[in-house]
C-alpha cells in the first residue's frame, strides 16, 4: 500500500470536496473512501479518478473498514444533518450514537492512525471520539476553527486591501455561535492589528471589527441559506490540517483539542492555537488574551461542556 495513506469516513459533500482537494495537494499517495452507501462511494471515486492524468500519482478507491489498515490518518465526516424541527441536542445524541459504532471499527483496523473529526458539533464529537477510542488526546483532533479563522483573515484582507497570507488572526473556542476573535494579538505583516488600524485611519475600526467578526460567525448560515450546504472551504481547510500532519510540519493551527489548564479551562475540546505534526497535537500556545477574550473563552467552554454533560460523555 502506498504511503502516506488517508481514510475518509463519509462520502457526502464534505468528504468528497476534501478528497478532491487532497488529491490535488499531493500530500497523500493513497486515499480510501468509506460510506454506508457503497454505491455512492464508488460513484464518487470513479468521478474523482477521472482526473488522475492531471495529478501527481495518487491511488483512490472505495472500500470498507478493513481497507483502512496502515492508514496514517482517518478523517470522519460522516454523521446526520439537522432536520427541520430537530433540536440540536437530539442531533448531538444521534451523532454520538453513530460515533459509538464507527470509532471501535477504526481502532480495530487502523489503531495507529491519527483521528481528525469533522462532523458537527465538532468539539463535542471530538471529545466523544477521544473518550470512545481510548487513544491519547494528542492523536484525536477536531477541525475546529481552522475554517472560521480563514474566513476572518479573508474578510480582514478584503477590508484592509492586504493579501490574506500576510494576515494572522484566530477565531478560538467553540466551532459555533460562542466562538470569539482574538483581535488583541492579530497581526498584519508583523504589525499588531490595533496599531495598523490607528495608522490606517480609514474607518471606525472598533465598529468595523465587530461587524467583520459577526460576518465570520454567520458565514456558514448565509451560505446554507443560498445553496443548502457548505463544503468547498472545509475541504481546503481539512487539506491544510492533513498537510501539517503528513508532512510533520509543526504548523500552528486553531484545531479543536483537549484543553489542559488554559486560563483555568480543563477537560473539554475546543479550538486553541496548536502545534500540529505527525504525532497530532504537540502542544498548545497560551496567547496573552485580554480580559474580554478570557471571559469569552470561559463562556465558550461552558457551552461545550453543558452539551457534553447532557449527552453523558
Amino acid at each position: 500500500m502506498l504511503k502516506p495513506k488517508v481514510s475518509i469516513i463519509g462520502a457526502g459533500n464534505v468528504g468528497v470536496r476534501y478528497a478532491y482537494s487532497l488529491m490535488q495537494s499531493g500530500a497523500s499517495r493513497s486515499i480510501v473512501m468509506i460510506d454506508s452507501d457503497m454505491k455512492r462511494a464508488e460513484g464518487e471515486v470513479m468521478d474523482l479518478a477521472s482526473g488522475m492524468p492531471y495529478l501527481s500519482p495518487v491511488e483512490i478507491f472505495a472500500g470498507d473498514y478493513p481497507d483502512m489498515k496502515d492508514s496514517d490518518l482517518v478523517v470522519i465526516t460522516a454523521g446526520k444533518k439537522q432536520t427541520p424541527g430537530q433540536g440540536r441536542m437530539e442531533l448531538v445524541k444521534d451523532n454520538v450514537a453513530i460515533f459509538k459504532n464507527i470509532i471501535p471499527r477504526i481502532v480495530k483496523y487502523a489503531g495507529e492512525a491519527l483521528l481528525l473529526i469533522v462532523t458537527n458539533p465538532v468539539d463535542v464529537l471530538s471529545y466523544a471520539a477521544y473518550k470512545i477510542s481510548g487513544k491519547k488526546y494528542q492523536e484525536v483532533i477536531g477541525s475546529g476553527t481552522v475554517l472560521d479563522s480563514a474566513r476572518l483573515r479573508f474578510l480582514l484582507s478584503r477590508h484592509c486591501n492586504i493579501d490574506a497570507r500576510n494576515i494572522h488572526a484566530y477565531i478560538l473556542g467553540e466551532h459555533g455561535d460562542s466562538e470569539f476573535p482574538v483581535f488583541s494579538s492579530a497581526l498584519i505583516g508583523g504589525t499588531l492589528l490595533s496599531d495598523y488600524c490607528v495608522q490606517c485611519e480609514r474607518c471606525d475600526h472598533k465598529d468595523r471589527l465587530k461587524h467583520i467578526f459577526e460576518a465570520v460567525r454567520d458565514f456558514a448560515y448565509k451560505i446554507i441559506e443560498r445553496k443548502g450546504e457548505t463544503s468547498y472551504g472545509i475541504g481546503l481547510a481539512l487539506t491544510r490540517i492533513t498537510e501539517a500532519i503528513l508532512k510533520n510540519e509543526n504548523s500552528i493551527l486553531p484545531v479543536s483539542c483537549l484543553v489542559h489548564d488554559y486560563y483555568r479551562v480543563n477537560d473539554v475540546y475546543m479550538s486553541l492555537p496548536a502545534v500540529v505534526n505527525k504525532k497530532g497535537v504537540r502542544e498548545t500556545l497560551k496567547l496573552a488574551l485580554n480580559p474580554e477574550e478570557v471571559e469569552n473563552l470561559h463562556q465558550s467552554a461552558a457551552v461545550i461542556k453543558k452539551i457534553i454533560q447532557k449527552v453523558g460523555l
